[in-house]
């Protein structure tokens, strides 16, 4: 076998691609709608901005950053995740000094070295919306009710929105405290990386992967009795605004997240169908992270959902469905001079509007038939040398057999009108 995509990469196809295109069409009109813009953030960036913004103790940076050093000897990683580089373009362009609040959104690639099974790639691709400048807890519901219209727009049902709040700078210390007291007793039972946590981040032992480890811990006591007025208001506000939305949701008090920038909310959606790895997407507020990156404080929240678990899930829920848009006319020649011509008449109908295709390669009738079905093609006009000669085609509609003759120079307005 010759050269292959690396480990936990892989092609997306033409025959997929136009579910893509969907999903990504679908993302842009929604987001858009809500008055989000886009943003495009380079796929690299300097290491720091993650080691700051994700957290040294996270699993992000441990374990699973594409980090290397470039030609002036600067460390640089693949970005793992799409908001600490929204944070810092937000920083960086002073966007805190125009109109608030900044509504951001963004689709791309991501990497992160893990072990590839389905749903989980080293290379994947997010989309996510972002919201700076906004304290108030009609920021955290609109981006958990959000993407919630995307996931009904692609046919994927029974979502469950598991919630938590973890609490702020205030009321987070005595949270840790209660972890460490309730985990000490099994400390002995844990991974490595746990007991290296238990001390600089307890909340991390929370969102271990390891089967050991989860099945090692007891059940975590809740952080809701100890949430300061302000972050206990905050999500007592959340909740009754999901609930007039219509938003169910289960309360998680395992549910961290894996990024050490949140604060009060954390959020995640899972869905049944796809595999082991059913958490399609996730986010929550993150109100230190812009004074973090060197900018002044600014409240934050956000979301990212993984595009190919949604794209499973859609297929799951809907696996029959064509995503391929087709074309409107394959023309069909038979011989040198009618392939001429149909090369000129698709370029002059394209510049119409239309799609359009035709046979570059010389096969035969039957073959440019079957070749135009497999293309979804609407009609099929037919070029010979009858045709060249009274400057006519025979125009084939494939959904019902029907041919007609008409006039090379009225196909593209006949089309149309179908």
């Amino acid at each position: 076998m010759g050269i292959v995509a690396p480990r936990g990469t892989f092609d997306i196809m033409p025959d997929d691609a136009g579910l893509w295109q969907f999903v990504e069409g679908l993302v842009r009109e929604t987001f858009e709608k809500c008055g989000y813009r886009e943003i495009r953030t380079p796929m690299f960036e300097h290491t720091e901005l993650f080691e700051r913004g994700v957290g040294s103790t996270t699993d992000i940076v441990e374990k699973e950053m594409y980090t290397f050093k470039d030609r002036g000897g600067r460390l640089i990683t693949l970005r793992p995740e799409g908001t600490a580089p929204a944070v810092r373009a937000f920083v960086e362009h002073g966007l805190a000094s125009r109109a608030l609040p900044a509504k951001l959104y963004y689709m791309g690639p991501m990497f992160r070295y893990e072990r590839p099974q389905a749903g989980r790639y080293r290379q994947f691709h997010q989309f996510g919306m972002e919201v700076m400048g906004a304290a108030g807890p009609e920021a955290d519901a609109e981006v958990i009710a959000v993407p919630l219209e995307i996931f009904r727009a692609m046919g994927i049902q029974d979502v469950v929105v598991n919630l938590n709040s973890i609490g702020c700078p205030s009321c987070k210390p005595a949270y840790r405290q209660r972890l460490q007291e309730a985990y000490a007793p099994v400390l002995g039972r844990l991974c490595p990386s746990c007991k290296s946590r238990y001390d600089r981040n307890p909340l991390r032992l929370l969102d271990c992967k390891s089967e050991e480890c989860r099945a090692a811990l007891p059940e975590p006591p809740t952080i809701f009795g100890q949430l300061c007025p302000e972050c206990s208001a905050h999500f007592d506000g959340l909740r009754r605004l999901l609930d007039k939305l219509g938003v169910g949701y289960v309360i998680n008090p395992r549910l961290v997240r894996g990024l050490d920038y949140y604060t009060k909310t954390t959020f995640e959606y899972n869905v049944g169908g796809i595999g082991s790895q059913d958490a399609i997407g996730g986010g929550g507020r993150y109100d230190g992270l812009v004074e973090e990156c060197g900018g002044p404080p600014t409240p934050g929240v956000g979301v990212a959902c993984g595009m190919e678990r949604c794209v499973l899930a859609a297929q799951a829920n809907a696996a029959d469905q064509e995503y391929q848009a087709g074309m409107d006319v394959f023309i069909v020649s038979l011989g040198e001079a009618a392939r001429e011509r149909a090369f000129e008449l698709a370029h002059g109908m394209r510049r119409e509007g239309l799609a359009v295709d035709f046979d570059m390669i010389g096969r035969g009738l039957k073959a440019q038939m079957r070749y135009a079905d497999k293309m979804r093609a609407r009609f099929v006009a037919i070029l010979g040398d009858d045709e060249l000669a009274t400057g006519e085609a025979t125009v084939k509609d494939m959904s019902t057999g029907e041919q007609t003759r008409i006039a090379q120079a009225e196909l593209a307005a006949c089309v149309r009108r179908q």
